[in-house]
């Protein structure tokens, strides 16, 4: 004996629910994508509204919801119209995903008080210290470990995260908001995927400032436990920008062993004197060389982790940790190139361990106090 009607129709709406869109990592139906539905002798017609024509990701919604539906008893046969939001339903989507109300404008949810997520600055005095390759593999860890995590490709004139990364779409645009790619869990954003080809940018500043705060506040993140952003060398205008659009950020300095690179990183750490951001520690890469008798061939010299470390802590007036050192493994530049990175390709790799090690030392997130009662007792007043 078949369901009633009623109950048929909660079913598929329930199935529905399940499915995410791809891109935004919510809910179809609470995203007003499902125009609605038939249900006849076994056969569900659902009409989908995706945001933007020719959407890459139509077949995983084809799949995906196919698949939830299906499991209904009774339901063997789905079919899918597509249809596109118009542009009052896309600037509707825009509202409901920026949570405010129709006069939403796009802030920076990082800067906001009750933000919770951790935001680290990959910094570095001069460039070939393999920063970002620190970025990257300590995004694919932290991801791994369950976490939301984001990446901003900040450097704008020498941008590889997204090869790095294997992300290979470009984002998609919802009215004045961009939905990031995703990749081995991460949600990535980088001017190259703005560029035509490998052509080079040429900007000034101003419009360096601009790209950054685009990327924080046009895209949508969702509810992230950690970003990360990976900055030019040295400490210019975006090391700048990122100070006034996110005073929080904790700056993460990476270095190699050697003397001359450590000198450099001290400064790019020291830039927290001016900015105010709080130093979270030092990684050194490239560390040392393991041969294969297992002895390790200090290529970049040794000691300019632990140097900067102890100089930043003397500089800022509070315990900057060395909070560790990479070994130097071709295997790192490999799986980077080919868009693994080694966390994820060769986890027991010495240069993976180093780095998941890392990785457990940033894996927190810190709790809002907003609205939560702190324990705190008031004495009665005493007449």
């Amino acid at each position: 004996m078949s369901a009633p009607a009623s109950t048929l129709e909660d079913a598929i709406q329930a199935a529905l629910a399940t499915v995410d869109d791809p891109e935004i990592r919510r809910p179809i139906t609470d995203l007003g994508m499902v125009a609605g539905f038939t249900v006849s002798d076994g056969l569900v017609k659902v009409d989908l509204l995706l945001t933007v024509s020719g959407c890459p990701l139509r077949d995983k919604l084809n799949n995906d919801i196919t698949a939830a539906v299906t499991k209904i008893p009774g339901i063997d046969r789905v079919e899918i119209n597509f249809g596109v939001m118009t542009e009052e339903q896309r600037k509707a989507l825009q509202t409901t995903l920026r949570g405010g109300g129709e006069s939403a404008e796009p802030i920076i949810p990082f800067a906001q008080p009750g933000s919770r997520t951790r935001v680290y600055a990959v910094a570095s005095g001069k460039g070939g210290v393999g920063k970002s390759s620190v970025t990257v593999n300590l995004a694919a860890a932290l991801a791994k470990r369950g976490l939301s995590v984001g990446v901003v490709d900040a450097d704008i004139y020498g941008h590889s995260v997204p090869r790095m990364l294997g992300v290979e779409g470009r984002p998609t645009r919802v009215e004045e908001m961009i939905m990031p790619p995703q990749s081995h869990g991460v949600k990535v954003i980088s001017i190259g995927m703005f560029t035509a080809g490998n052509a080079a940018v040429v900007w000034r500043g101003p419009m360096l400032h601009r790209a950054l705060q685009q990327f924080l506040a046009d895209v949508y993140w969702g509810d992230l436990d950690v970003l990360l952003l990976d900055l030019p060398p040295g400490t210019g205008d975006v090391a700048i920008s990122l100070a006034q659009l996110l005073p929080n950020a904790e700056i993460l300095v990476v270095t190699t062993p050697q003397m001359a690179a450590a000198e450099v990183a001290e400064r790019a750490g020291a830039i927290s004197m001016q900015t105010h951001q709080r130093l979270v520690g030092v990684v050194e890469n490239m560390s040392w060389l393991e041969l294969p008798d297992g002895s390790r061939m200090e290529v970049f010299g040794a000691g300019g982790g632990a140097t900067v470390a102890e100089s930043l802590t003397k500089t800022v007036g509070a315990r900057v940790p060395l909070l560790g050192q990479i070994p130097l493994d071709t295997r790192v530049r490999e799986a980077g190139d080919g868009g693994t990175p080694i966390v994820l390709a060769d986890p027991e790799a010495p240069a993976a361990k180093a780095l998941d090690a890392v990785a457990d030392k940033l894996a927190i997130r810190r709790e809002s106090l907003v609205g939560k009662p702190l324990g705190l007792m008031v004495n009665a007043k005493r007449g």
